[in-house]
């Protein structure tokens, strides 16, 4: 590995440009620039959504919010140029340029960088750091699904209220459209994104021409705007306002919520697709739109309640306003998916307990349905919009979330420099730092918001990360406890073959968390009923720190004994494990294993108050409800009913 330089990893598959076309025949190169076109505008919906829905509400904040400045010359273009830097800096050169390098086989997102890095065997980063940055990330994801109960709270009532621009007569009637585009919203996640997803593109390539549109002739009639380029302008506006300049970037941050969206879609369009869309479509629409409001603001300081919706006055409101809300729509699909893909994740790490979830596409792996946390997310929402009303309030206690998950990727970006790439540490600490620097300056000025509602998503991700570290710490005490009670798979072996168990027809398929010794269920089956199958099978699913295993990676067997077959599937954090599929590359690889012909055996715990020294009692008792309530393997693998025996066992928690 290079030392020297700002060497990185070599590019991911995601970000080859495949074969050269000087060998294909004209209809193929039409159709692959047809099929990259495709994917670009695909990514506009999906990736942009939620950044791209900022100006209806970042400017706004800046202007008119709890901590908002009076909307003067040197106020609005110190902000525009905040604007500016704050997307150049965070989205340009942090994510785009680099952060997106940070792919775990192409895959990317918090949850992906963390197990890139904690799990490395590296002398660079210390075990116990390695530890630290696990639940760094953990808190992280947490953070996440307090944006995802936001983002769409805050972006439909903010399109929503544009209503009140036309006539108040609009505002009693807000707060309930809000309510019921919400509640369609979510009632319609159990069909899919499949059919949705394809309008997505196209909405949001509108959304970005139309907000252009709308802030170009105002750049034209005060082209004095475009003075803002010049950061200068933002060191006038500290020096300026001084301790309460600062907290404006509690509201400047807003324009750049985006930026983790971008960098946890890398595995569906690759960074080269993600990085064309942001230089072509994103950042130009964006940055127009941007500086026509602080054009409007400077002609009309009272357009401050609203400057989005200034910019389109008269007859062209109401398009506007639609436009807004299917782009709302849009930005907040994306957030909700990115919450049940970072549920999945989560379960297949050991961090969740298992829940029911539904693929909606049979082409598309990544388009999944997860009910639990759909209703959770819905009533969330419900319940912001009904409490605060207003998306100035709502922006109140947004951003505390997504400056604290970009903190914490910077962490983690650092890490995986030193451990995967080699840099020297002054190369990863200067660049770093440098992250931090904003990071931290973004999320100091958002804890003021704390009281005001910033303590939303903290609560939100506090008692995620509390369930999922729970889950982990439970689950890896009772696998020890059953680990220390179980007998070594060679002297079980010889066991039965001393005392030869009368052998019945058929196959017995033994499902077990651990590789280690003989399950426990097949020892009580053995002495319970005295016999044993034909062909025994001990099936263990092992999820890997990577997205996903290709399926001739999949499946690992051995025979240890006479008809005796130790048999390991992988499977990535990305993927769903069914037992039908693992059964099908089975005999594909020699093992012939057939559904009708097997009998399932699973252990099912009980677990026994008691006291565990390495557990609180709040979190025994947390691990006892989750335990209860989740979904039996026998649904969550795709166990045939029918087919399945379980067998219960006792354990002191």
């Amino acid at each position: 590995m290079a030392t020297g330089g700002w060497a990185m990893k070599p590019p991911s598959m995601n970000d080859s440009s495949g074969p050269s076309q000087s060998g294909l025949l004209p209809a193929q190169v039409h159709a692959s620039g047809r099929a990259n076109l495709t994917k670009l505008v695909a990514a506009l919906g999906v990736v942009y959504g939620d950044i791209g829905t900022s100006p209806l509400y970042a400017l706004k904040e800046c202007v008119s919010g709890p901590h908002g400045v009076p909307p003067t010359a040197g106020n609005v273009l110190g902000l525009l140029s905040l604007i500016f830097w704050s997307l150049t800096l965070v989205i340009v050169v942090k994510y785009v340029v680099f952060v997106l390098r940070a792919d775990n086989n192409g895959e990317g997102g918090v949850l992906a960088l963390m197990a890139l890095v904690a799990p490395s065997t590296g002398i660079v980063t210390p075990r116990r750091m390695r530890s630290s940055l696990a639940y760094l990330g953990l808190f992280g994801a947490a953070l996440l699904y307090g944006d995802g109960m936001l983002t769409p709270a805050v972006t439909v009532l903010s399109a929503v209220e544009g209503l009140t621009v036309a006539t108040p007569l609009f505002e009693p009637v807000v707060v309930p459209i809000t309510c019921l585009i919400l509640v369609g919203l979510f009632v319609l996640q159990r069909r899919g994104t499949a059919g949705l997803g394809a309008l997505f593109g196209p909405a949001m390539l509108v959304w970005f021409a139309a907000i252009a549109m709308a802030g170009l002739p105002a750049i034209f009639r005060r082209p004095d705007v475009l003075l803002a380029l010049n950061p200068i302008h933002a060191v006038r506006f500290f020096a300026a306002n001084g301790a309460h300049g600062y907290l404006v970037l509690g509201a400047v941050v807003l324009c750049v919520t985006g930026g983790e969206a971008l960098y946890a879609d890398m595995g569906h369009f690759g960074r080269r697709t993600i990085r064309l869309a942001w230089y072509a479509f994103a950042m130009p629409a964006l940055v127009i739109n941007y500086f026509g409001q602080g054009a409007v603001l400077l002609d009309n300081p009272a357009a401050a309640a609203n400057p989005f919706f200034a910019l389109t006055p008269g007859a062209a409101l109401y398009p506007m306003l639609v436009l807004a809300t299917i782009a709302s729509v849009v930005a907040s699909q994306a957030l909700i998916s990115g919450a049940f893909s970072i549920t999945r994740q989560a379960m297949q790490m050991g961090f969740s307990p298992r829940m029911t979830i539904v693929h909606t596409s049979e082409r598309e792996r990544g388009q999944i349905y997860v009910p639990t946390i759909n209703w959770m997310l819905m009533i969330s929402c419900l319940w912001l919009v009904l409490a605060f009303r207003q998306s100035s309030a709502l922006a109140a206690a947004y951003g505390i979330s997504v400056t604290g998950t970009m903190a914490i990727t910077s962490i983690l970006f650092y890490a995986a420099a030193r451990e995967r790439w080699g840099w020297p540490k002054w190369q990863a600490a200067s660049l770093v730092g440098l992250f931090l620097i904003i990071d931290f300056a973004f999320l100091g000025a958002n804890l003021v918001k704390i009281a005001a509602g910033g303590w939303v998503p903290l609560v939100v991700a506090a008692g995620v990360f509390s369930i999922m570290t729970t889950w982990r710490k439970g689950r890896a005490i009772l696998g020890a406890r059953m680990q220390s009670t179980t007998l070594p798979l060679k002297l079980f072996l010889a066991d039965i073959e001393r005392h030869g168990p009368y052998r019945v027809p058929g196959t017995a398929v033994f499902m077990t968390s651990t590789r280690r010794g003989t399950p426990g269920v097949l020892l009580h089956h053995v002495k319970h009923n005295k016999v044993l199958h034909e062909k025994v099978v001990i099936l263990t699913i092992v999820t890997d720190d990577v997205p996903a295993v290709e399926k001739r990676h999949r499946i690992h067997f051995r025979e240890f004994g006479p008809g005796v077959w130790a048999v390991t599937a992988h499977y990535g954090f990305m993927q769903t494990p069914r037992i039908s599929e693992v059964l099908r590359l089975c005999r594909q690889a020699g093992l012939d294993l057939r559904e009708e012909q097997c009998s399932f055996f699973l252990g099912r715990e009980t677990l026994v108050p008691g006291r565990v020294r390495e557990m609180a009692g709040w979190r025994r008792a947390l691990f006892a409800f989750l335990s209860r309530n989740a979904r039996p393997p026998t649904d969550f693998y795709g166990l045939p009913p029918n087919r399945v025996l379980e067998l219960g066992m006792q354990i002191e928690l």
